[in-house]
């Protein structure tokens, strides 16, 4: 799963596309409008194994276990990044999240994409590092069509509609996008601080669009 990044200067007239690997997703695809509201954990989450796992892990239950909001640490190699979690909202999201942390999914994982121009995003979650891994199953998106992308949120991204897997960026400033990535946290302040230093070195060879120029290594989740 990759993020197609524009500049400012396409936005006008091309859409600005955030997209990961999440089971068999193809990386290629775009986000169309969403729906006006997504009913995925009245019926179940919807959990669908596919494609090959980065890393084994058991998907988790289809009934969502979690409430509430909850607190998370994402531990880097460039520091703590702890962030709060909307289980009460986007239920399915967060349980998956949950999962993946709990089995140690993340641990020494590195956040493979650095966009610096256009959109600005710290892109996680796969532990192959190539952009196109996932944990081998996929889910529906949780979305209500107002979600927007100022800096601290955090989010899903996906090779097009129900699609989720692992992947999942950290906004560090406001960026435009179209309310196709399902919103599930919000960075604490130190963590937004964390990310944004991780950004001001920019992406490899000066790219506005790459890996980061300092690698960033996730050593592990916990949620409390």
């Amino acid at each position: 799963m990759r993020i197609r990044i524009l500049t400012l200067a396409l936005a006008a007239s091309s859409l600005l596309v955030l997209s990961g690997c999440a089971g068999s997703g193809d990386a290629s695809s775009s986000p169309t409008t969403p729906p006006a509201s997504s009913p995925a954990a009245a019926d179940g989450c919807g959990y669908v194994a596919g494609g090959g796992a980065a890393r084994e892990v058991t998907p988790p239950p289809a009934e969502p276990t979690v409430t509430g909001e909850l607190t998370a640490v994402v531990e880097t190699s460039a520091g703590a990044i702890p962030m709060t979690l909307d289980a009460e909202g986007v239920p399915c999201t967060v349980g998956s999240f949950v999962s993946l942390a709990e089995q140690s999914y993340f641990t020494d994982t590195p956040c493979h994409r650095l966009t610096t121009s256009g959109i600005f995003v710290l892109q996680c979650g796969d532990p192959s590092g190539t952009g196109r891994g996932g944990p081998g199953y996929s889910y529906p998106d949780e979305l209500d069509g107002t979600e927007t992308y100022p800096a601290g949120t955090v989010a899903m991204a996906n090779a097009g509609p129900d699609t989720n897997g692992s992947q999942f960026f950290l906004v560090y400033e406001d960026s435009e996008l179209p309310p196709s990535y399902t919103v599930f946290g919000q960075l604490a302040p130190e963590g937004l601080e964390v990310v944004r230093t991780i950004a001001a070195a920019g992406a490899e060879g000066g790219q506005p669009d790459g890996a980061p120029a300092t690698p960033v290594t996730i050593t592990g989740v916990t949620v409390g």
